[in-house]
């Protein structure tokens, strides 16, 4: 049996109730009926947090996807059958879901206004970084950039998801904002989140990310700099402040 992830629903709920359905010893794991908590993938680390039964507490040290998903345990896992409650570290969740809809909105904009196409991305609890194929950015170029985002950002763009049918969103949607190609084959429904524009989505992008759901919890946006990130390539760096 798979465990139903949570999030991708709704990615503002910081505890839950759920079913211990396997244990491993080796390191520590368990996995779950349910969960809220968020696997490491796509650039986004994995939430922490805990799981507690009665009087018992364990730390949630690690969640990785495999199979199925793995909750990683500071010490021996609740026997399968065990009812638990889970509890995220919200603080750490919520600054990455600024984070990658801020990495969103920073795609869109880098594509419309430099053509500039997104290639990786690395998200942290306090700052992040977006590879993007371009030639050097000049510092006009960045402070545009920043002043740009937080234009958006305080427009109070709403961001919404939903899933679609893979072959009806490579037919329908913009390859170039969606990057659907770096999905593997086997992944045949899509989660789609967009941000909304003035006319039409301002940005679609196939993600299995938790994010906000208006630009403005962003909050302010620095642009700290940039480097080179290979031939044709920059890599820009961002902060968030409240």
């Amino acid at each position: 049996m798979d465990t139903e992830a949570l999030y991708l629903e709704d990615s503002s709920v910081r505890r839950f109730d759920a079913e211990v359905l396997r244990t491993l010893d080796d390191p520590p794991r368990v996995v779950l009926d349910r969960t809220q908590f968020y696997p490491e993938g796509g650039g986004q680390p994995a939430d922490r947090g805990v799981l507690r039964v009665d009087d018992r507490e364990w730390t949630v040290t690690d969640v990785q996807k495999r199979d199925t998903i793995y909750h990683g345990l500071d010490g021996d896992p609740p026997e399968p059958g065990t009812a638990i409650t889970g509890e995220l570290d919200w603080d750490r969740r919520y600054a990455h879901m600024r984070y990658h809809t801020a990495q969103h909105l920073l795609s869109a904009l880098l594509l419309d206004a430099y053509d500039a196409p997104t290639r990786g991305n690395q998200l942290y609890a306090d700052r992040a970084r977006i590879d993007v194929e371009h030639g050097r950015f000049t510092e006009t170029d960045l402070a545009d950039v920043e002043a740009s985002m937080n234009g958006l950002v305080e427009d109070g763009r709403l961001v919404t998801w939903f899933t679609m049918d893979r072959e009806r969103a490579e037919r329908e949607l913009d390859p170039e904002r969606t990057r659907i190609e770096l999905l593997p084959d086997s992944i045949r429904e899509l989660r789609i989140v967009e941000i909304a524009g003035d006319e039409g989505p301002y940005d679609r992008t196939a993600c299995a990310g938790t994010h906000v759901e208006n630009t403005r919890e962003i909050g302010t946006v620095a642009v700290t700099g940039r480097e080179t990130g290979g031939s044709g390539r920059e890599r820009l760096h961002l902060e968030l402040e409240e």
